[in-house]
């Protein structure tokens, strides 16, 4: 699994709180950047419902 952070980011920093091992926020860009090329399998879960809890609906994922 990938995840991509589109231009979308209001950057209300959800994803940060529920995942900080993943997402981080840039406050060059104003928006949350992923940490990892593909995503340990441990936080996979959280991802998702990072994914499905985006106002913006800025975080994309692409499967293997």
């Amino acid at each position: 699994m990938k995840v991509v952070i589109t231009k979308q980011c209001m950057g209300d920093r959800n994803c940060n709180n529920l995942c900080p091992e993943v997402f981080e926020y840039d406050e060059d860009q104003l928006m949350s950047i992923v940490k990892f090329d593909k995503i340990p399998n441990e936080y996979k879960a959280l991802v998702r419902q990072a994914a499905a809890e985006c106002g913006a609906d800025a975080i994309e994922i692409i499967e293997d």
